[in-house]
């Protein structure tokens, strides 16, 4: 069965001429019917092709394909792959939470790639202009399905895809490693037995040899790595001696440099031929490599490949590893999950990995089980050999999973309150009807169903229940008398910025208070439930209590004081080395969360207080003293330029405005980004305060009311105006203001000899200092 004879308008779009049996197999449900499919099958059997033929078949009849990819690291490669497909004419365009949406190319494209998470975000936003695109998608092809089972990301999948079918009813072609329960997810998606296929290893390109090795555990973590470690070059020496390649999945980045410089010792001392240093060429394509611990290991045949390295140093990796330039490569879980990149021998070197978010946790089965399907190169070996080096207490629990394959679960129940509020915040759910028809559209219910033991499918419809009466019993939903749901301010925030409820209560709590200070921001941000299973480890301790000396902490466990640490020491810039491994994740959380936070200031306090959490927002973004702040509302003013421009004196939008030009120069920067960055301050919105003929001087007992003008010079915004007496509200307000507006001021001979009224201006959603301006009245 040939490509050109299949699908002759897109023979191209294959890098291969023809079809494997697998593939062959699968060709006619996809090709001919219109129906949904499902089709698992080994890892490296070829199913980026069954996804590839759904999306020709789709494009050739004028729709539009979404392929969802499991993480954000493969929506980018099949951007580079399906060039194949701009050649010929149609638009690939991916979305991701990294890059600034194109609603117009989005519209466009023929093909969108998107992660399970952004096309969540998408179809909850699909009624704006921004993402309306996603209502006109013809298909879906979900990559990797049993996605479905992972803890942290399942149930989002799951949730979407059951949206996406009501949405705009496309058809769906869902791929999967192999998975022994595949007929529930075909029934969840309603594919007909005919488009159900499930092939066994006998499909494999490769035959694999799986199996479990022991250590033995010691009290040291660090030494147990090593022991691991020589355990997994024990099992790979032998293949790389017979002229074969090993690869070692470990459980983080910085573990798999460190992995590749004792292997390469470790290699020396017992002599395994490896290392191409004779290939000049080779010698020098090596010097062009960004990364330099790797352009010394590679030269040795050892590599490491991880999501933090350039992608030109990852696709040189890859390149000279398919050339077997490379003997021995470690690399993390990613690289399992996209990049066809089999060895003969593959070894799991970690089962246990550390998650800034939720301490050491076991890694996922899912996980072991792909890593593993990457042993055996399909052309060069009869059989691969794949590895579990683990715990002589858990060897039982691996070697089982290895025997019998893990089935499908739903993990919608772990979330199922957020994810029924966010369906009622979107009004896909306006009555207790719509909850049960709702419900019957996940897996979740299939495998209940099918399953009733586990999932005690009897009280599943009265659970679901309960969980809609407390959401309308703690805010966030609203009922009205003909029994009738809709989402509440709370429940509609909650469901915007993605919330646990915990942290949705918390906030809202946060925003009742009289007045709201920075270290509150900072503790309700580092207890909120995202961080409830961060931990301290005992070396983390000392440099969490050496940030926090002076600080308020309240009564925060040891895990929430890490995070407040982290934040602490992230808004100078200045995060101790010891807790540096886990900032980064911590923060990029902790700003989607103070984003939240800000909007239920605004939406439940006020406009001050919303502004202040703009300002902290930016200050842990960008590590920058508060008087700077400011700089960091101008676009192309990050960090970098706004600590180098305060340090010039430059500390606000006015001062770079006064500059000018030169100033800008003269304080470091190159004439074209001083014109830009001049150009968006001046853009910036800027209050400026005339208080007009106001009095000096008022009789004891007289009122006098007066106006007050308060100009915006900039763009257009909301702004708050508060208006206070002594230090005592009388007035505040908030308005789009673009132009000017009025306030009243109310002037009264009160009891005090002297009245100072203050006039304070904010931008809620913009980190800018607050604009204040204050007159002195004397009472005679």
């Amino acid at each position: 069965m040939e490509v050109a004879e299949v699908v002759p308008k897109f023979t191209e779009a294959f890098p291969f001429e023809e079809f494997n049996p697998m593939q062959r197999e699968v060709v006619p449900a996809l090709l001919e019917g219109e129906e949904n499919v499902v089709a698992s099958a080994p890892t490296a059997s070829g199913k980026t092709a069954l996804a590839e033929l759904a999306i020709c078949r789709t494009l050739q009849e004028g729709g539009t394909a979404l392929f969802v990819a499991p993480m954000r690291a493969l929506t980018n490669e099949k951007e580079s792959e399906w060039e194949r497909f701009e050649e010929l004419g149609y638009s690939v365009y991916v979305v991701t939470g990294e890059r600034d949406l194109n609603p117009r190319r989005a519209e466009r494209a023929d093909i969108l790639v998107m992660t399970p998470e952004k096309t969540d975000s998408a179809t909850r936003k699909h009624d704006s202009r921004r993402y309306s695109f996603i209502r006109d998608v013809d298909c879906v092809v979900i990559d990797e399905v049993h996605l479905l089972d992972s803890e942290k990301r399942g149930s989002v999948l799951e949730v979407t895809i059951s949206r996406m079918r009501r949405l705009c009813d496309p058809r769906v072609v869902a791929l999967s490693a192999t998975m022994p329960n595949v007929e529930d997810v075909a029934e969840w998606l309603d594919a007909p037995p005919e488009n159900t296929f499930e092939f066994g290893d006998d499909y494999r390109p490769v035959d694999l040899h799986s199996g479990v090795e022991t250590y033995t555990h010691g009290d040291n973590s660090f030494a147990d790595k090593y022991r691991r470690l020589y355990r997994a070059l024990d099992l790979a020496e032998p293949h790389i001696r017979d002229d074969g390649q090993a690869l070692v999945f470990v459980s983080s980045r910085q573990d798999t440099v460190q992995a590749a410089k004792k292997a390469r010792d470790e290699i020396g001392e017992r002599d395994i031929p490896v290392g191409a240093r004779g290939d000049y060429d080779f010698h020098n394509d090596a010097k062009e490599l960004q990364n330099d611990t790797l352009r010394k290991s590679v030269l040795d045949g050892v590599a490491f490949h991880h999501a933090g390295l350039s992608k030109a140093d990852k696709d040189k990796v890859e390149q000279w590893f398919k050339e077997d330039k490379i003997q021995l490569l470690f690399s993390t879980s990613t690289l399992a999950w996209g990049v066809n990149l089999p060895a003969r021998c593959v070894v799991l070197r970690d089962t246990k990995l550390h998650d800034p978010l939720e301490g050491e946790v076991d890694m996922s089965p899912l996980d072991i089980l792909q890593m593993l399907g990457r042993a055996g190169r399909p052309k060069y070996d009869d059989v691969g050999y794949g590895w579990v080096v683990c715990d002589r207490s858990e060897a039982d629990k691996y070697r089982r999973l290895l025997e019998e394959g893990k089935e499908i679960e739903s993990r919608l129940d772990e979330d199922l309150d957020a994810h029924l509020n966010a369906e009622i915040a979107m009004g896909t759910i306006r009555g207790l009807e719509d909850v049960m028809d709702w419900l019957e559209t996940t897996f979740y219910y299939v495998r209940a169903k099918n399953n009733p033991d586990e999932y005690d499918f009897e009280s599943l419809r009265e659970r679901v229940r309960t969980k809609l009466n407390r959401l309308v019993d703690r805010g966030f939903v609203e009922t009205g008398e003909d029994l009738s749901v809709s989402g509440s301010p709370l429940g509609r925030l909650a469901s915007k910025f993605y919330l646990r409820m915990e942290t949705a209560e918390q906030f809202h709590e946060v925003a009742q208070q009289d007045e709201v200070r920075t270290s509150d921001i900072l503790q309700a941000v580092a207890d909120a439930a995202e961080f409830d299973s961060v931990s301290a480890r005992q070396s983390e301790r000392e440099a969490v209590n050496s940030v926090l000396v002076g600080q308020e902490t309240g009564d925060l466990e040891a895990g929430p004081r890490k995070v407040l640490a982290i934040l602490h020491s992230s808004m100078t810039g200045a995060t101790p080395g010891e807790l540096r491994s886990d900032a980064w994740v911590i923060t990029q959380n902790a700003l989607r969360l103070l984003a939240a936070l800000r909007a239920f200031l605004e939406r439940f306090d006020c406009p001050q207080a919303a502004n202040l959490a703009s300002r902290v927002e930016a200050r842990i973004e960008h590590g920058v003293s508060d008087d700077a702040v400011g700089l960091t509302a101008i676009d192309g003013v990050g960090s970098g330029r706004a600590s180098k421009l305060a340090q010039e004196g430059l500390a606000t939008p006015a001062d770079v405005r006064a500059a000018g030009v030169d100033g800008l120069v003269d304080a470091g920067l190159t004439s074209g980004v001083a014109e830009q960055v001049l150009g968006s301050a001046s853009d910036l919105p800027r209050a400026k305060i005339e208080w007009g003929s106001f009095p000096s001087e008022v009789a004891q007992g007289e009122n006098d009311m007066r106006e007050v003008v308060v100009r915006n010079a900039g763009d257009g915004r909301t702004v708050g105006i508060r208006v206070t007496v002594n230090g005592v509200e009388m007035t505040e307000t908030t308005t789009y203001l673009d132009g000017e507006t009025t306030v009243p001021v109310g002037v009264f001979g009160g009891t005090d000899d002297e009245m100072e009224y203050t006039v304070e201006v904010v931008f809620p959603d913009l980190p800018l200092v607050p604009t204040t301006d204050s007159r002195t009245v004397q009472v005679e």
